[in-house]
């Protein structure tokens, strides 16, 4: 699948925005990286002050993955069916958080090993055991793809002006390292975490399936596509080409943690130059994440020792991203104000023009 060529944001705008919060009532870079926020929103949105956020969207892409069966998880696959109908009912923390932030929340079933009513994206039931057998065929992989493309561009065909990519699949850490490793070429042992919180013998578990699965990884590791078919599955696939189209769509995400930065990492491969349309919400505790970071040159907005998944730390960050683009909306210039020590106010080191 090829993705159209992502243009990066508007960087005339990111100027004026700068020049903007140069002539807001405060000291410039007195609010950090409030301004760095605003600045990229305004090059984002291609206006300056940027608009108001009015329609964030959280879409949480739903999986089971066959290496579930093998120990590496606390939670059996039945959770994932169980916390879909959660999403549903609005229970989850995904709820509450987005509620809170403004956001709305979607939910896809992409691959749960169970019948949901979560839409009609479902490529099959669960995926293969990544340790010992491929995620996908060939042509499951094409219509995740195909499916997460089509989620982006039905949400900004909708309105959405900022994304978010939530996950919810029990082991679904486990196909995320491998990605992350396969990637960045680091070693199993270096990826590993706790996930949903497995104890010493199930992390050794994991540590083991997320080996075998790298082996068989390694000849793919060039191939975006193929690696997401052999170690995947259809929902970290499809998330993969929503925030790669996302980007192609020129709409701005707020990346949670370490399965959508391993998503992350696939789409900025299928489209180069997504990344300048993320942001990182989070540094979620699992370790692979720091690795993503560090590969996308991206800094986390927040540091709370999250590890939910389901684009909760993402979420979490989108109150930041309001409260920026309202400081370029709404702040008063020195001059609106009539304050004194704007950019054009002489310092006490010049002398006014005309003076001798």
């Amino acid at each position: 699948m090829e993705f159209d060529v992502v243009s990066p944001p508007d960087e005339t705008v990111r100027q004026a925005a700068e020049e903007r919060h140069a002539r807001l009532t405060k000291p410039r870079g007195s609010l950090g990286r409030l301004e760095e926020l605003g600045t990229w929103l305004a090059a984002c949105q291609g206006t300056c002050p940027p608009r108001p956020l009015q329609r964030a969207r959280v879409v949480v892409f739903a999986g089971d993955h066959g290496v579930a069966a093998h120990g590496v998880s606390a939670y059996p696959s039945e959770v994932t069916a169980q916390m879909v109908a959660n999403f549903q009912g609005g229970g989850a923390a995904i709820n509450v958080l987005a509620g809170v932030a403004g956001a709305t929340v979607r939910v896809v079933d992409m691959a749960v090993a169970a019948d949901t009513s979560a839409g009609d994206r479902k490529v099959r039931r669960s995926s293969g055991s990544i340790d010992r057998e491929d995620a996908l065929s060939e042509e499951e992989v094409e219509a995740a793809l195909a499916a997460g493309r089509a989620i982006a561009d039905e949400e900004v065909d909708s309105g959405a002006d900022l994304l978010v990519a939530g996950d919810m699949g029990i082991a679904n850490t486990t196909p995320a390292a491998v990605l992350v490793a396969a990637i960045t070429g680091s070693e199993p042992v270096a990826v590993v975490g706790r996930g949903t919180g497995i104890d010493d013998r199930a992390w050794m578990r994991k540590t083991a399936a997320i080996r075998d699965a790298l082996r068989r990884a390694k000849p793919v590791t060039a191939d975006p596509v193929a690696l997401l078919r052999t170690t995947a599955g259809a929902d970290i696939a499809a998330m993969a080409a929503f925030l790669a189209q996302a980007a192609v769509r020129r709409t701005p995400v707020v990346l949670d943690g370490v399965v959508s930065g391993a998503a992350a990492l696939l789409a900025e491969e299928l489209a180069p130059g997504a990344r300048a349309w993320w942001v990182a919400g989070h540094r979620s505790t699992e370790p692979a994440h720091t690795l993503v970071l560090e590969h996308l040159d991206l800094k986390p907005l927040l540091e709370l020792n999250m590890r939910l998944g389901e684009g909760s730390g993402a979420t979490a960050a989108i109150p930041l991203l309001t409260m920026a683009a309202q400081v370029l909306l709404d702040m008063a210039t020195f001059e609106d104000a009539g304050v004194s020590g704007g950019p054009d106010t002489p310092t006490e080191q010049e002398e006014p023009a005309g003076t001798e």
